[in-house]
C-alpha cells in the first residue's frame, strides 16, 4: 500500500538550530513516538528500534535511516526501511525543507511510503490516520525541543 503525506510546522527558532536538532540522535529519539533506541552509525545513517500500535496490530520495528541531499541549514532528504516481523514492512522517504518565516523557521515535509504485511491489510483510512497522529506527535515534541518555553 502506498501512502503520501505532507505538512508544515512553524517553529520559534532559527533555521540553523532547527537543522542541528533534526540531526541530533538524542532529540530525535525523544521525539519519535515509541522509539526505544536510536543509534547514529555515521553522519548520514541511523539505526532505530521502536514499538508502534496501529489499530489491533502492535509491533516492534527495526530499521535503518539514511540522510541524503544534505543542504544545511535548508533541509535534506531522509529515507529508510524497517521490518516489523509479522506486522509487515515499511519503507519510504521524506523531503524536509526549512525556510525563514515570521522570525522563526517553517519546516515543510513531503512523505512517500510503502507498507506491506498485516499492517497494509488494516486499510488506507486507519493507516493514514495513525501516520498523521504519529507525525503530529513527533512535531509537537520537536517544537518543544527547539523552543522549551512554548
Amino acid at each position: 500500500m502506498a501512502m503520501t503525506m505532507s505538512g508544515e510546522v512553524q517553529l520559534n527558532a532559527p533555521r540553523e538550530e532547527v537543522y542541528k536538532k533534526l540531526n541530533d540522535p538524542e532529540v530525535l529519539k525523544a521525539c519519535i513516538p515509541g522509539c526505544e533506541q536510536l543509534d547514529k552509525l555515521s553522519d548520514t545513517e541511523f539505526q532505530a528500534t521502536s514499538t508502534m500500535k496501529v489499530g489491533p496490530v502492535k509491533a516492534r520495528w527495526k530499521g535503518k535511516v539514511t540522510l541524503s541531499d544534505l543542504d544545511p541549514p535548508n533541509g535534506y532528504k531522509i529515507s529508510g526501511e524497517g521490518e516489523g516481523g509479522v506486522a509487515g514492512f515499511a519503507k519510504g522517504g521524506a523531503a524536509v525543507a526549512l525556510s525563514e518565516k515570521d522570525g522563526g523557521t517553517l519546516l515543510s515535509y513531503n512523505v512517500e511510503a510503502q507498507i506491506g504485511g498485516k499492517l497494509a491489510q488494516l486499510g488506507q483510512r486507519l493507516i493514514a490516520g495513525a501516520a498523521k497522529k504519529m507525525a503530529d506527535d513527533f512535531f509537537d515534541k520537536f517544537a518543544k525541543s527547539v523552543n522549551p518555553a512554548a
